[in-house]
């Protein structure tokens, strides 16, 4: 049970970093990079098996979106997430966080 409620808190303190983390951010970001934020950290110091977008490379931001959108790229929910995106919406988010810096 112990194991259980460590395993909890960590994730609770991890989940409460990434927000914390998030909202500096986001004002100004464009329709649908919010979405992003809740998984992918905003800062190094999280530490997660799900890779930071900020300040990554736009043009592979894209190519990831779309091999997610049409299935070359293996995933558990980002292809379901890409498709919620169009071309000019992927574009733009990848476009911002890759001007974002730490």
């Amino acid at each position: 049970m112990f194991r259980i409620m460590s395993r909890i808190r960590l994730f609770a303190a991890t989940a409460a970093a990434l927000a914390v983390s998030s909202i500096a951010c986001v004002a100004d970001a464009p329709p649908g990079a919010t979405s992003c934020t809740g998984c992918h950290p905003a800062t190094q110091s999280v530490g997660t098996p799900v890779p930071r977008l900020n300040g990554r490379d736009a043009a592979q931001i894209v190519t990831a979106m779309t091999e997610f959108r049409t299935g070359k790229r293996p995933t558990t929910v980002m292809d379901r997430i890409a498709k919620g995106f169009n071309d000019d919406e992927t574009k733009a988010i990848a476009a911002w966080f890759a001007a974002q810096k730490d």
